[in-house]
């Protein structure tokens, strides 16, 4: 939902664009890539009005994966949002193809004013293009007294999992650095785990997570929990609870593991307590919620 929901309506949402196949990759009758889109909901909740995609990622590619992708709201009249490399990798070091990115728009669309490489030599580089290096951001969360931009991204096979921050033109490494094996080989990728010019990442897990949903919590009912930084996973069946000191993780704890199934989504709700998401063919929202002083 926009910040000013009750009273502008607009909920926005990322999707999966259909359109030509610009890329080389196999016979695939058509390409997808990742839709930014903005609607109201009608009076009776019953169906979306205004429908308007105010941004379809081009070129649109096969094969269909690695799409991100969450949305965030600065609070400066732009919109942020994530798209993952679509499973072929360069693009996440192309400044002329939005994949791999972290895109900042304009909330009615078109690039924001602030973006890095607008204007940059030697001209044809994505006005859109707020950071890049990335694989496939599943998380995106902005700190509440910082503003920061706090990411996570899918390591490949056998860990590599990354949380870090994205500055305005910052390059994350992917795939030139990278923390993790190729999925038939094992064989390492990239040139290694550093390199001029990359940021480097606040955490990497060595472990597969899969992560998917970030949340700050901010809330009153689980007042030990304040400042800290939760995290869904998808493989792991995990949610970790993270607590921070600047931009370094002093405590991790996980709270849940094969308990509700793979969690696609964390966040805090307007009743300060957390939910979470899963996308199993049975899943579910689920609500955590503190234990009673009087119960054993």
């Amino acid at each position: 939902m926009h910040p000013d929901y009750d009273n502008n309506g607009w909920i926005y949402f990322t999707y999966s664009s259909p359109g030509d196949d610009d890329s080389v990759m196999g016979d695939d009758e058509y390409g997808t890539g990742t839709a930014l889109a903005r609607a109201r909901l009608s009076d009776d909740g019953s169906e979306l009005t205004d429908l308007e995609t105010i941004y379809a990622q081009v070129p649109r590619t096969a094969p269909g994966r690695h799409y991100g992708s969450r949305i965030v709201f600065p609070g400066d009249g732009s919109v942020m949002f994530s798209i993952g490399d679509r499973g072929i990798r360069y693009p996440s070091q192309d400044l002329t193809d939005p994949g791999g990115s972290i895109i900042r728009l304009n909330e009615d669309g078109g690039a924001f004013e602030g973006n890095p490489f607008i204007g940059v030599e030697p001209g044809n580089l994505r006005p859109e293009i707020f950071s890049y290096g990335h694989r496939n951001n599943q998380g995106l969360a902005l700190h509440p007294e910082t503003g920061a931009l706090w990411a996570i991204d899918h390591g490949p096979n056998q860990g590599g999992e990354q949380l870090y921050v994205a500055e305005a033109g910052s390059n994350h490494g992917w795939p030139q650095v990278s923390f993790g094996t190729e999925y038939d080989t094992d064989e390492f990728i990239g040139i290694g785990r550093e390199a001029p010019g990359v940021k480097p990442p606040v955490h990497v897990w060595d472990e597969t997570l899969a992560p998917s949903g970030l949340a700050f919590y901010t809330g009153e009912e689980f007042p030990g929990w304040q400042g800290n930084l939760f995290v869904g996973a998808l493989y792991a069946e995990r949610l970790h609870r993270l607590v921070l000191d600047g931009e370094t993780i002093a405590h991790e704890e996980i709270l849940l593991e094969n308990e509700v199934g793979r969690i696609r989504d964390v966040r805090q709700g307007p009743d300060g307590l957390l939910y979470m998401l899963t996308d199993e063919s049975d899943g579910g929202l689920y609500r955590l919620e503190p234990v009673s002083e009087s119960e054993p």
